[in-house]
Formats: structure tokens, C-alpha cells, sequence
């Protein structure tokens, strides 16, 4: 991957060829006992929710999974599970209309985020389907005894409205950086002086090749 003149920053721990880290979210778990095994399938819109999931059982291994993305459909098969579907349009109402055809008369759980910003729940209800959303974790913001300041011209990436939250409360944002949304839900968070460029798919990836497209 080529490097760019201007720095690239993600707003985690999260590694990629050409950005450098910048962690200002993480993720707890919420301390919950959960009982999965009467779903006939499982719905994931980040890493984070089969992460957390396998930390409190493994029978979701056993249960079908569908995946928003590539990148989460690679931790579910990394962790074992059983993975049966992933979305080709990587935004989370969209994502949600290509699974209404798929999960007809199937019991759902869609595994995350104790704040959800799309609308997937709700889509699968209008269109008859028996979902529900069971909290796994929590983002909470890293805080800084002060805030930070990163050089002129830099490029951020933000992967979700938590991300751009967090951010204001621990960088100084300067007008010559450049924001990259991870996709169009995140990209309606941001404050009016601000235009983002939405990644063409939602990871960390294509928000960095999008960055050294620049």
C-alpha cells in the first residue's frame, strides 16, 4: 500500500498499512447473562458484537450468522461460527433490506452496540420478521488529561458516530483536516461544518485507501 504526504489517523487500536492510531473509543461489555439458544439466526454489524458475544458463550457458534460486511464475516469464521450470509451493501438500513428475503420465518437477534444508529430492527419488523436486539457492549470515549493536537492536513478516519463524539471531547479540530465517514449513517452525525468523504465500503481498509486516494 502507498504512503501519503499527509497523516492518516484511526480513531482506535486498530491496525492498518499507512494510517497511525489514534485510540479515543472502547468497548466494554455489558455484564449480561444471555440466552441465545432459542434464535434460529444471529445478525452482526461489527466485529465487536462476535467478539463480545464469544467472551459470554459459545453456543452462537451453532447458530447461523449473517454478517454486514467482509471484515466482520472473517471474525465470525475466525472464531468458529457459522457464517451464511454476508451483505453486499455494507450500510446498516441497507444491509437490513437485503435480509428481509433471507430470514423469512426465521427468529432473529441482532447482536451489538447498547446504542444503535440504524434503522435494521425496525425494517425487519415492519416486514414481518421476529427481531430483537440484544446489547452485548458499550463504547465508551478514551479521555485525555488534555486535549490533543495532530499536524495540519491530516486526514480522519471516523467509523462510527461514537468515534466523532469521542473525538471532540479529546482533539482540537483544525480546518485544513480532512474527515472520512466509514459510511452514510456515521456521515449524519457530523456537525455542519463539516463534509465528509464516505468510504466506498464500510472498514478501516477502504477508509484508509480512500485517505491515500487524496
Amino acid at each position: 500500500m502507498k504512503q501519503s504526504k499527509r497523516d492518516i489517523y484511526i480513531l482506535s487500536d486498530t491496525k492498518v498499512d499507512g494510517a497511525k492510531n489514534l485510540q479515543l473509543i472502547q468497548t466494554k461489555l455489558i455484564d449480561l447473562k444471555i440466552d441465545i439458544s432459542s434464535f434460529d439466526a444471529l445478525i452482526f454489524t461489527s466485529k465487536n458484537g462476535v467478539l463480545h458475544l464469544d467472551e459470554v458463550t459459545k453456543i452462537w457458534k451453532t447458530i447461523p450468522s449473517y454478517a454486514i460486511s467482509d471484515k466482520t464475516a472473517q471474525t465470525i469464521l475466525n472464531k468458529g461460527g457459522k457464517l451464511v450470509f454476508t451483505g453486499k451493501k455494507n450500510h446498516g438500513d441497507e444491509f437490513a433490506t437485503e435480509l428481509i428475503q433471507v430470514l423469512q420465518g426465521k427468529k432473529v437477534a441482532f447482536v451489538g452496540a447498547k446504542k444503535v444508529v440504524s434503522n435494521l430492527v425496525d425494517i425487519l419488523i415492519k416486514n414481518k420478521i421476529e427481531c430483537t436486539h440484544i446489547p452485548i457492549y458499550e463504547t465508551k470515549c478514551v479521555e485525555y488529561k488534555q486535549k490533543q493536537t495532530l499536524p495540519k492536513n491530516s486526514i480522519i478516519i471516523f467509523s462510527s458516530p461514537s468515534t466523532i463524539n469521542c473525538f471532540f471531547k479529546s482533539v482540537i479540530w483544525d480546518e485544513s483536516f480532512q474527515a472520512i465517514s466509514i459510511g452514510k449513517t456515521t456521515a449524519k452525525y457530523f456537525p455542519e461544518f463539516i463534509q465528509p468523504i464516505i468510504s466506498n465500503e464500510t472498514s478501516l481498509k477502504s477508509c484508509v485507501e480512500k485517505a491515500l486516494s487524496l
